[in-house]
């Protein structure tokens, strides 16, 4: 009889669930695609429901269900908290303890409400011991260096340990109030951006500045340890005890008030962005090193939101100490549900465990996926115009010749991914040789910030050849950070450079600089997901022949959505999505929907959904 364990990340940021059947991962998903709400933080129904429905089981089934930290011990860390800033902090509590009240206290009570058919008593694991779980079980390792680097858990906010073979041991932590991840979102929070979600474009507008700010940071904001911890001057933050990241005297350091969100971003938020950017890599990087001289295994597994930081990360592969890096592709929250089932299976249960190859988490395409016939059935009932290719040879050679035309593509196949990255199943693509893309992509597809690059995908045989990797690096979950190649940067002109100086990044990013422009960033970086014949199946045949035909190996890859809105999860997102931009085609398995050949009241209907969007949206 199989032992299955449901996993759940709830009620604080980007809520998730996750099925495990004997040591196996066999679902998982976040909330926020299926209910459509950006990093949704309710009790994952809707993720539970998917995870059940895979297995083809129900809640009577569950051997466990595990939550992924202690709500206890997190209250408590809050109570200690606003005692010891009061009387200041009592808006953010009244704000803070009614929730609590309902819901984070009672998690044993909203899972058996929304699991009735679960009869035994559910399991608590440690915030961190559940990253920790979750970077090293799935990982290809039978012993690792394990590294969690988050905001905060219960207390931790990064923690160091060892994995072997079915076992984790957290041997060091730092805790809150001092934390890597809050400084982080400090600086997002104060250059406009939203925290929790924004963080990854801080990162991508880094490389337009020059860390002008590190110096003013770190002799009175931070502390970096030559461990990697931090200590924080608490007077230049408000998280303690109030609504907002930063305090009066954060703004006056910093000369004014935070950013308003959508306002025009300046050169001030860029070299702040490149500054915090540069003392989290030196954060990141003596932690690693501090962990390899404790541990000294070859191999590192990393999770938590800063292991989302990939520009950081690519440091660590090329500076390093390790040999072999592998990171949970859901770092943040959401991979919790995976830790805290795995948990329960190797300690709890004290099964033995056998890492797999190339990796336990199967690409990370976990969510959703649909036939055929359901596909079909979708179309009809919405009255749309498809043309319907059962060879796979003639779809892959359609699509590629539409890419190699500098066609905006969106590709639904397969399973969903888990994790914050599309990665060949939930994806828009496009040429990466197109002087256009990036422009096109941002601005008429995505409605988001002119500045925000976008990924290379690459056939993983040919990635030493176009980016300063070795021969067959691994990265299939695009968590590293890479340069592309020296002989295929562009030289610059004088009205290159001048552009470059611009105040208006439109502008700035318009410049090609190599000759895979759409994918390559202002310092000449991208962010990197190789694609091979075992993880990724078709998406890989269909590279190789966009390859065959233009003898280019990199495509560019962004997550199929419109800005603020989650990844596409079902077919009738896809579809809206489709409409309500400038996407030239929509391929949905064998199914293939043209732009051009939409009836005329849904390109009307189309192009005011588009206009709804854009007048939304003030680029940057």
């Amino acid at each position: 009889m199989a032992t299955i364990i449901l996993g759940i990340s709830a009620f604080y940021h980007d809520s998730a669930a996750a099925l495990i059947r004997d040591g196996q991962i066999i679902a998982a998903a976040q909330e926020e695609r299926f209910t459509r709400v950006k990093a949704d933080s309710r009790f994952p129904t809707a993720a539970v429901r998917y995870c059940l429905e895979r297995a083809a089981i129900t809640a009577t089934d569950l051997e466990h269900v595990v939550f992924y930290e202690k709500p206890l011990s997190k209250f408590e860390r809050l109570l200690e908290t606003y005692l010891a800033f009061a009387p200041e902090g009592i808006d953010s509590f009244q704000e803070a303890f009614p929730l609590w009240a309902k819901h984070k206290l009672r998690m044993s009570e909203e899972i058996a409400h929304w699991l009735p058919g679960f009869r035994n008593r559910p399991c608590f694991v440690n915030h961190h011991e559940a990253h920790a779980a979750s970077a090293f079980f799935p990982s290809p390792f039978q012993t690792a260096t394990i590294l969690t680097l988050d905001a905060v858990g219960e207390w931790g906010t990064s923690s160091i340990g060892i994995g072997n073979g079915s076992r984790i041991s957290l041997t060091h932590e730092m805790r809150f109030p001092y934390s890597v991840g809050m400084l982080y979102s400090a600086f997002t929070y104060y250059t406009g951006f939203k925290v929790n979600s924004g963080e990854y474009k801080l990162m991508g507008l880094a490389p337009y500045g020059e860390p002008k700010y590190v110096d003013v940071i770190l002799n009175n904001i931070v502390d970096v340890k030559e461990d990697g911890s931090v200590w924080l001057d608490l007077s230049y933050f408000n998280y303690c005890q109030g609504l907002t990241m930063t305090s009066d005297k954060f703004h006056a350091l910093f000369g004014g008030p935070p950013r308003k969100p959508e306002s025009v971003i300046t050169q001030k938020e860029m070299d702040l962005a490149a500054s915090i950017q540069a003392i989290t890599e030196e954060a990141v990087l003596r932690a690693t090193r501090y962990a390899h001289s404790l541990h000294g295994s070859p191999n590192l597994v990393m999770a938590g939101g800063v292991a989302l930081n990939c520009v950081a990360n690519g440091r660590v592969r090329r500076e390093g100490p390790f040999e072999s890096i592998w990171i949970q592709p859901a770092a943040g929250d959401a991979g919790g549900a995976i830790g805290a089932a795995l948990l329960v299976w190797y300690h709890k249960l004290q099964n033995t465990r056998h890492p797999e190859l190339p990796d336990g988490q199967h690409g990370s395409l976990l969510g959703p996926a649909f036939t055929n016939p359901e596909i079909g059935m979708f179309l009809d009932s919405v009255g749309a115009s498809y043309e319907y290719i059962d060879e796979e040879s003639i779809l892959l050679d359609r699509v590629a010749s539409m890419l190699a035309q500098e066609k905006v593509i969106g590709w639904f196949q397969g399973p969903m991914e888990f994790g914050p990255r599309a990665l060949g199943c939930r994806s828009i693509i496009g040429d990466a040789r197109s002087s256009r893309m990036q422009q096109t992509m941002n601005l008429k597809i995505k409605f988001r910030e002119s500045f925000r690059p976008f990924a290379p995908c690459v056939l993983r045989e040919f990635v030493d050849q176009v980016f300063a990797m070795p021969s067959g690096e691994d990265s299939p979950y695009m968590l590293l950070v890479a340069p592309v190649r020296e002989d295929l940067r562009l030289p610059l002109s004088s009205a290159d450079l001048a552009k470059m100086k611009d105040s208006d990044l439109r502008i700035r990013v318009s410049v090609p600089r190599s000759t895979v422009p759409a994918i390559t960033h202002v310092d000449y970086s991208a962010r990197i997901q190789t694609v091979d014949a075992q993880r990724h199946g078709r998406y890989y045949r269909l590279m190789r022949r966009f390859h065959e035909i233009t003898g280019c190996p990199v495509i560019v890859n962004t997550s199929f959505n419109i800005r603020g809105e989650p990844i596409v999860a079902s077919l009738e997102d896809a579809y809206q999505c489709f409409l309500s931009t400038d996407m030239d085609c929509l391929v949905l398995e064998n199914y293939v929907l043209l732009k051009g050949n939409l009836p005329p009241s849904l390109l009307d209907w189309s192009s005011r959904n588009r206009a709804k969007y854009i007048s939304a949206f003030s680029p940057d």
